[in-house]
């Protein structure tokens, strides 16, 4: 009954840009309320909203299928990895994050997520430039310790400037999903809290957009 729930998802917003050469979304009516009347009774009204963007938009999880083509798509995550996972917080404090930040976690069936602050600059210029990310000894060791999922609040769990996105190809590889641009991890401790992200279940696709949380 005293349990607290800490939002850690960006708001999705017309016009709103996620990441540089990706369009933003667009949000309008499909049916407004006005047209909606001529269907109804007097006095009732109903909106259908209309979004069309692209999968990576806000804050999102990643499955195997976004880097493998063989990989499991978003209907075919398992909701024990991404739901009611007991989860570790960890306090970045470099721009490359090695495995050196994880020498003390138990990662074993949980959610491993890394807070560096980058959210602040979110919807700035400065968000694109410079990001932490993490090495590719940092993903081996995760993948090794049994993470069940791995997130961060920034913009891209890699370095963008190295085109092998080693982070990806070394963490969906082994079947863990990916939360990329988390925010408020601030809030939340270090130990004890669960978290979730759990996107729409889409065949076909291997992102989408998720209402990432946690309880403490």
């Amino acid at each position: 009954m005293n349990a607290r729930l800490i939002d850690l998802s960006h708001t999705v917003e017309d016009g709103m840009i996620t990441y540089r050469g990706l369009p933003a979304p667009v949000i309008c009516d499909f049916w407004s309320r006005e047209y909606s009347q001529q269907f109804y009774a007097a006095d009732t009204a109903f909106h259908i909203g209309k979004i069309e963007m692209v999968a990576n938009t806000g804050t999102y999880v990643d499955a195997p299928f976004h880097r493998f083509a063989d990989g499991k798509d978003l209907s075919e995550l398992d909701l024990a990895s991404l739901a009611n996972l007991d989860c570790i917080v960890i306090r970045a404090t470099t721009r490359a994050i090695t495995r050196a930040a994880f020498a003390n976690c138990d990662a074993r069936g949980k959610a491993i997520l890394v807070h560096t602050g980058w959210d602040a600059h979110w919807r700035t210029d400065q968000y694109f430039e410079g990001h932490p990310f993490l090495t590719d000894d940092a993903a081996q060791f995760l993948v090794d310790a049994g993470a069940t999922l791995v997130g961060i609040d920034s913009l891209n769990i890699d370095d963008t400037a190295d085109k092998r996105r080693p982070a990806h190809t070394i963490l969906l590889r082994a079947g863990i999903p990916i939360a990329e641009h988390l925010c408020n991890l601030g809030a939340v401790p270090e130990r004890g809290a669960r978290f979730f992200a759990v996107p729409v279940k889409v065949k076909g696709l291997g992102t989408f957009p998720v209402r990432a949380f946690a309880i403490t």
